[in-house]
């Protein structure tokens, strides 16, 4: 294909000014970072104060690793070195302002909490979820997504399990637009599609890990059909990231007992009516019927 749209797969360059959140940052590239790194990582996501005033060699000892590992650490999130990471690090603490506790920020369920607690807990983890993803959504992105999905002439959505959930409501949206679009329960029948898709078809796969299996066998068969490709994930180096030709980043941590839960749906959800919204405004008055049309054929049902 001659015009298929740019492909969005490096994390957001750190010279941007709407650059992302560094623990944000940091949590999208987790999985591909190696295990030196991983401690880093992990480190700085736990005391990100201590991290915007550490030296390199601090930071090396409390994270248990060495001043190469904490070079090559900001290599791969695209820092300048260890000089931006701790500006960065500074940023973030910032931009949390007060906020909860410590325990309630983590996202994890402490032993014995009360309801109280694991409401603070979760409301926090969903609200934060949301502000992340905003932050760490790259527009342009988006908006090649917008304009292939409005494009399209057909589209086919897959997700597993929790992301199945999404995948079917995406779908609804756009159905309910007049877009023909599909979502499919099981990976033969998402299989099935994809063998049919071609270069004016959009194929969407949603998951959180961007490691799941059947989601990025998915997607690989539509792009080699030349559909356009599009990820919904938070991983922005993960598998299914590197088959998308359109990356769209989600920024939830799931935690204890939150495994697959709504804290990531939620995050997912918000990109899914970022897609619908724009995809109706580019096409108001094919919506506007669309719309009037599907309440008028269900206005009779309601008592």
């Amino acid at each position: 294909m001659t015009n298929r749209p740019r492909v969005y797969r490096d994390v957001m360059p750190a010279s941007r000014t709407d650059a992302p959140n560094l623990l944000v940052l940091i949590k999208s590239v987790l999985p591909s970072l190696s295990k030196a790194e991983t401690k880093v990582a992990q480190e700085i996501i736990r005391e990100p104060e201590a991290a915007s005033t550490r030296t390199i060699t601090e930071l090396a000892r409390a994270a248990g690793t060495s001043e190469a590992t904490v070079v090559r650490f900001c290599r791969s999130l695209g820092l300048a070195g260890h000089r931006e990471l701790r500006m960065r690090a500074a940023q973030a603490v910032i931009g949390t302002g007060d906020g909860p506790d410590r325990e309630i920020a983590g996202g994890d369920i402490p032993t014995g909490a009360d309801m109280s607690r694991i409401i603070a807990t979760i409301s926090y983890a969903d609200v934060g979820a949301i502000t992340d993803t905003a932050n760490a959504l790259d527009t342009a992105a988006c908006e090649a997504a917008v304009n292939a999905l409005a494009a399209a002439g057909r589209i086919d959505v897959f997700g597993v399990e929790a992301s199945g959930i999404v995948a079917a409501d995406l779908v609804k949206k756009l159905h309910r637009i007049g877009s023909v679009a599909f979502s499919w329960p099981d990976v033969h029948s998402a299989l099935v599609a994809s063998a049919l898709a071609g270069p004016k078809d959009v194929a969407v796969a949603i998951s959180h890990s961007g490691a799941t299996t059947e989601t990025v066998e998915f997607l690989e068969a539509a792009r080699d059909r030349e559909a356009v490709t599009i990820a919904i994930t938070n991983h922005a180096r993960s598998p299914l990231a590197q088959t998308a030709d359109l990356v769209l980043t989600t920024a939830a941590r799931e935690t204890t007992f939150r495994s697959g839960a709504t804290v990531s749906r939620i995050a997912q959800l918000m990109v899914v009516d970022c897609l619908f919204v724009g995809v109706a405004a580019k096409q108001r008055k094919r919506t506007a019927k669309a719309l009037a049309a599907t309440a008028a054929a269900v206005s009779h049902r309601r008592t």
